[in-house]
Formats: C-alpha cells, sequence, structure tokens
C-alpha cells in the first residue's frame, strides 16, 4: 500500500540513500547460466576486490585503522556560501541564460552520534535549514517545506560523508565497484561506483513521483588514498495527474564535490574545506524544451572535536510534528 500523496512534493534529490549494487539478478537465473553469465559475476567479484582494497588503503590513509579507541561521537562547525549562478532555458530553437552570479553567506553546526544519528542546523541569508536523524527516521524542516520526514531507507548526511567522518564515507562504499581510473585535476584517481538497489529506490517514490536511479562515484587519489571528489546523480519522472495533459517530466540533479584541505584531527585526517556544484536539469518527454539551473557552495571548517561530553540521544529526537505532512 502506498501513502497518500502529501501536498508539498520535492523532486529534487535529498540526503544521500545509503546505496548498494551488485551483480545483474537476471545473469543468476538458472536459464541464463552460460558461460558469457558466469564471465560477467566473476567480472564483477573481482571490481568489488578491487574497489575493497581502495577503500582500506582509504582507511589507512586517513588514519583509521590506526586508531585505538573508536570516536563514540563528534561535533563540528563551519561557514558556508552559496552562489545562485544562472538558469538556462530552452525553448527548443533558442537558449536564454536568466539571472546573475549572487550569493549569500551562513554558517553550520554539525553533531553526530553512533550508530547513524546526526543533527545539523545550517543558516544561510537569514534562513534557518534543519536535519536530523535518531537512527531509524530522517527528517527535516525547511521555512518553506515545514517539517517532514524523508521517505525511502536510513541515510547518511552528505555533509558528513563529505571528508568529515572518513568510515562512515568507507561504509558506503562497502560493496562499490570499481570502474577505472580518471584524472581529476592534477591527481590520478580510482573511480569507485555505488548504487540504490531497487528496493531501495521504489522506496523513495511517492505519488506521481518515480526514482528511476541514484548513483554516487568516488573519486580516490592514487599517490595518497584520500577521497578528493565526489559526484552525486539522482534522476526523478513526475507524471502528469490523470485529469490534466498527459506529460512526463523528468527531474536530473548532479552534484560534483571537491574535497580538500585535509588535517590531522586527534590522529584523524579531517577534510577541512570543499566545493559543490549542482546542476538541477528539468526536461519533458515530448518536447525539446528545458531548463538547466546551476548552483554552487563553498565550505570550510573550522572546528572539529570527538568524544563530546553529555552527548546523548535525547539530542536527536525528532520534532513532534515530524509525520504531520503523511498520516
Amino acid at each position: 500500500m502506498g501513502s497518500k500523496p502529501r501536498k508539498k512534493q520535492i523532486w529534487c534529490a535529498q540526503p544521500l540513500t545509503p546505496l548498494m549494487e551488485g551483480p545483474d539478478p537476471e545473469l543468476q537465473e538458472e536459464g541464463n547460466k552460460k558461460e558469457s553469465s558466469w564471465e560477467v559475476i566473476r567480472e564483477w567479484f573481482k571490481e568489488t576486490s578491487i574497489a575493497h582494497y581502495i577503500i582500506q588503503q582509504y582507511l589507512a590513509a586517513t588514519g583509521c585503522l590506526k586508531q585505538q579507541k573508536c570516536n563514540k561521537n563528534m561535533y563540528a562547525s563551519g561557514i558556508v556560501k552559496m552562489i545562485c549562478c544562472e538558469t538556462e532555458v530552452s525553448t527548443g530553437r533558442n537558449v536564454k541564460t536568466l539571472g546573475t552570479r549572487s550569493g549569500e553567506s551562513g554558517c553550520f553546526v554539525l553533531w553526530q552520534m553512533l550508530p547513524g544519528m546526526w543533527s545539523l542546523e545550517l543558516v544561510v541569508g537569514g534562513n534557518k535549514v534543519v536535519a536530523g536523524s535518531d537512527g531509524k527516521t530522517v527528517w527535516r524542516h525547511t521555512p518553506w517545506l515545514g517539517t517532514h520526514a524523508a521517505k525511502g531507507p536510513q541515510r547518511p548526511l552528505r555533509r558528513i560523508i563529505q571528508g568529515l567522518d572518513p568510515k562512515s564515507t568507507a561504509s558506503l562504499f562497502a560493496k562499490a565497484q570499481c570502474l577505472g581510473e580518471k584524472r581529476i585535476g592534477d591527481d590520478d584517481c580510482f573511480v569507485l561506483k555505488v548504487s540504490a538497489d531497487r528496493a531501495a529506490v521504489m522506496e523513495r517514490s511517492e505519488g506521481h513521483a518515480e526514482v528511476i536511479r541514484h548513483a554516487l562515484y568516488g573519486y580516490f587519489c592514487q599517490k595518497s588514498g584520500l577521497l578528493i571528489y565526489l559526484e552525486d546523480s539522482h534522476l526523478t519522472r513526475v507524471e502528469s495527474p490523470e485529469n490534466e495533459l498527459s506529460e512526463t517530466i523528468y527531474w536530473e540533479t548532479t552534484i560534483g564535490s571537491s574535497i580538500g584541505d585535509y588535517r590531522d584531527v586527534d590522529g584523524v585526517l579531517i577534510a577541512h574545506q570543499g566545493r559543490s556544484i549542482a546542476t538541477i536539469f528539468r526536461c519533458s518527454e515530448l518536447s525539446m524544451q528545458y531548463t538547466r539551473t546551476r548552483m554552487e557552495e563553498l565550505w570550510s571548517i573550522d572546528d572539529v572535536v570527538f568524544n563530546v561530553p553529555g552527548l546523548s540521544v535525547d539530542s536527536f529526537i525528532p520534532p513532534a510534528d515530524i509525520f504531520d505532512g503523511v498520516h
């Protein structure tokens, strides 16, 4: 049974879902167990084995493998600058670029506690966004949408896997595949890919909106072993209501994040600076028209503290009205 559609829908990508990928189930059916199928499966295990080695090198490079004591919680604070670059509009014949480059500065505070609990407060340009997870439910509050729970399985926060918590990043890529090598700037990198499984993708669909795919690509520097670039790709298909003209709209959100300025914090290398460029592409199945909006975020970390005394599970309790928009 699907839940009733909420009045307020969000078609763009949400904080990352736990992602995993495996061999194609169709290749494992009894009727398909031919030599070519077994070759594909063997290749998959080989790619996974290489990815596992790359992740172990990443954990070693960040100092996580040498840790004698596990960090139970973390506090981090920093500053951000959000920049709206431009919106490109195509009518099929002509392309116009609207808007001017403008930005707003702000700050954020992040708390994290094992297992799977986190809380984020972000203030930019006088607007405050709050999001969190109690380990079971992910929720968020924005001035324009109010408070609501995120659909789908438990997921980590994008800010956390951008170099703040190497172990969470490693866990996310635990069953990734190695696609090969690619140069990012001056660095040769191994490229790992992990995709949301079909069940997780379907669970995040709602009403007329269907999530088609969600994939994450990690670029790990061959020289240092560190994660230096993340690419998050999310595609959603939205069908028009039956009483309106039949039209299918696709929304594709791509977020590319450069990660750097690694510094030692209690024996662990933590990224202290980064830049993300988000591109939101909207197009119709029956039309040549499209819109493409580009936004940019610059962020830096001011302070990181592990094992904060007094932090408890009570700090991550969701708001009481979290399910008002669902029931």
